[in-house]
């Protein structure tokens, strides 16, 4: 079966931490990946009340330089550090994301006792790829450079098995060409791969946090399993929104209607809203329902 992919939300206000969210973190689980996105303040601090291992993260991917979705990148590598951290850390971002890390690890100056390679991403499209999955992103609008990411499980040909035991097909290396997609031949009978195969569909996740609604988006997100969004105003804010190159939870909403996308997870909540979360809500299930506000430490499995 496909693998499932796991997203814990360790923080999923705005720019202002409250009581009850702290600032961005997402943090995306399949099989021995574990892909940070964005690594707000106190984000070390969430995987402990979490229950988390910070230890285990794989690959951090950087939406864009803002504090509130950085700030705890020093905590996070110190922590790292002192927790003798055996892993080379793969850090991406936009432009500009390899000048940002040479100033902080000067500044902070913690114990290098780990390797890290930092990557910016140069062009949309896919930036990172193996057998089983490829993480893509597509430049945003929110004043710097700002990504969106997904992240895609690649579709696998099945042998069907039920269909191997009626043709009386016994075990042996001629099944990994029909895993191939090859016909094969058994004692000068043949068998064609697509009799005895199934496509697999993989999944996709896709993040899109920071920026002013724009036509890219949907292109992007088509097709998701889960569509992330932030959310950080409501449609009677719609200027506001515009102006701080934001997006409105009603425009999320038409996002994850036309992108065919499966659920829609509205996060980055600003703290005018935190007494009024069924508005927002609603602004996005005006056009698409299958739609959820995310809190901190609530989990998802697609």
């Amino acid at each position: 079966m496909t693998s499932k992919i796991k997203i814990k939300f360790l923080g999923t206000s705005a720019q202002i931490p409250t009581a009850k969210r702290n600032h961005t973190g997402i943090l995306l689980t399949c099989n021995e990946e574990n892909i940070l996105i964005d690594c707000g303040e106190g984000i070390q601090r969430q995987f402990r009340l979490a229950e988390l291992n910070p230890g285990k993260i794989t690959r951090i991917l950087l939406t864009h330089w803002h504090g509130d979705h950085v700030f705890g990148l020093p905590g996070l590598l110190s922590t790292l550090s002192f927790s003798e951290y055996n892993k080379t850390l793969y850090i991406y971002g936009p432009k500009g994301t390899k000048n940002f890390m040479n100033e902080l690890l000067k500044t902070f100056n913690f114990r290098k006792n780990f390797q890290i390679v930092v990557e910016e991403i140069a062009k949309p499209g896919t930036f990172y790829e193996n057998k089983e999955f490829k993480i893509e992103s597509e430049f945003m609008k929110h004043g710097i450079p700002s990504n969106a990411y997904s992240f895609i499980i690649k579709d696998k040909l099945r042998i069907d098995k039920s269909k191997l035991k009626k043709a009386k097909i016994p075990e042996g290396k001629h099944l990994s060409e029909l895993q191939r997609g090859r016909d094969i031949s058994i004692d000068g009978k043949k068998f064609k791969a697509k009799n005895l195969t199934y496509l697999e569909k993989g999944k996709k996740i896709s993040v899109v946090l920071d920026t002013l609604n724009n036509e890219k988006i949907i292109p992007f997100v088509k097709n998701s399993d889960l569509f992330v969004c932030e959310s950080s105003f409501s449609s009677e804010n719609n200027e506001e929104a515009k102006e701080h190159l934001h997006m409105t939870a009603e425009q999320a909403g038409i996002v994850a209607k036309k992108s065919s996308s499966k659920k829609l997870i509205l996060t980055h909540i600003s703290q005018r809203y935190e007494i009024k979360l069924k508005d927002l809500l609603n602004d996005a299930k005006k056009n698409f329902k299958n739609t959820e506000i995310a809190k901190d430490f609530d989990e998802f499995i697609v």
